[in-house]
């Protein structure tokens, strides 16, 4: 599905690279946690696979187009809702005709939903909103799209805290099997329970990049392990453990935050 290999990329203003000869796998059909400390590439990884940004070497394809070329082909099949939003002055009803015809398999139906999900007007004045709202209007929009690929850069900053869980509502009402979505955020609480994989990447370099139904049969999230201990939280409910799962350990869910930072301190 989206296949990057070799890439090295840096901004010439700050001459410093941000990835260096990166290469990394994403398959179709899952929902992806794009994870990262602040200035580790998050954001830049998905303008470039967007074709908004061009490698300096190596190459990204999207289901075997080069995203560079933001050929038609490619960008009837991915969307990209960035972490800033500047709309234009108009309604978002005259935005959807304007855009909607760029996108064969765009779902009124689906919009209608998420606007109602949101409850959002269909005429709302575009400039005017909130940066919440605006991520919503945007979110609803992209998703509507139908593309095959959606990006999403901090979707959930700006949101309240009902907000977020209408969010997660939607996401998950409107995932098919035929769409694939990469969420990058630092609000890892407000996805976790989306997420079917997980991607980390830090100081250049892919640091995981794995399913959570595989981190949860290789490893254990809890209070009393009984195989390798590998990383130590301590909390106000007492010390909770990343380990090697073992047969006496039972299946946890993957806490996502705490894999983070094991992941994290590791490169340390």
């Amino acid at each position: 599905m989206i296949n990057i290999k070799d890439l090295t990329f840096g901004y010439r203003l700050s001459g410093q690279k941000v990835f260096d000869h990166f290469s990394l796998e994403l398959q179709g059909n899952s929902i992806y946690g794009l994870l990262g400390k602040n200035s580790t590439g998050k954001s830049t990884l998905l303008n470039l696979m967007s074709g908004m940004l061009r490698p300096q070497s190596g190459t990204i394809e999207i289901d075997g187009l080069p995203s560079d070329e933001r050929s038609k082909a490619l960008l009837e099949r991915l969307y990209l809702v960035p972490e800033e939003l500047a709309l234009p002055n108009y309604s978002f009803k005259k935005f959807v005709e304007i855009y909607s015809p760029f996108y064969k398999d765009f779902s009124q139906e689906m919009l209608d939903f998420c606007l109602q999900e949101f409850g959002l007007p269909y005429n709302m004045k575009l400039a005017t909103l909130s940066m919440g709202n605006k991520k919503k209007a945007m979110t609803s929009f992209a998703l509507a799209a139908n593309t095959r690929i959606l990006l999403l850069d901090e979707p959930t900053n700006g949101l309240d805290i009902p907000s977020r869980r209408q969010f997660r509502r939607v996401i998950a009402q409107c995932m098919h099997e035929d769409r694939t979505i990469i969420i990058s955020t630092h609000q890892v609480q407000d996805i976790e329970a989306l997420l079917d994989h997980i991607t980390i990447i830090g100081n250049k370099q892919l640091l995981i990049n794995a399913s959570t139904e595989q981190l949860a049969t290789d490893y254990y999230f809890g209070p009393n392990p009984t195989g390798e201990i590998l990383y130590t939280e301590k909390s106000l409910e007492g010390d909770r453990y990343i380990a090697r799962r073992t047969d006496r350990d039972e299946e946890t869910s993957v806490n996502v935050e705490m894999l983070f930072e094991y992941v994290n301190n590791k490169q340390q």
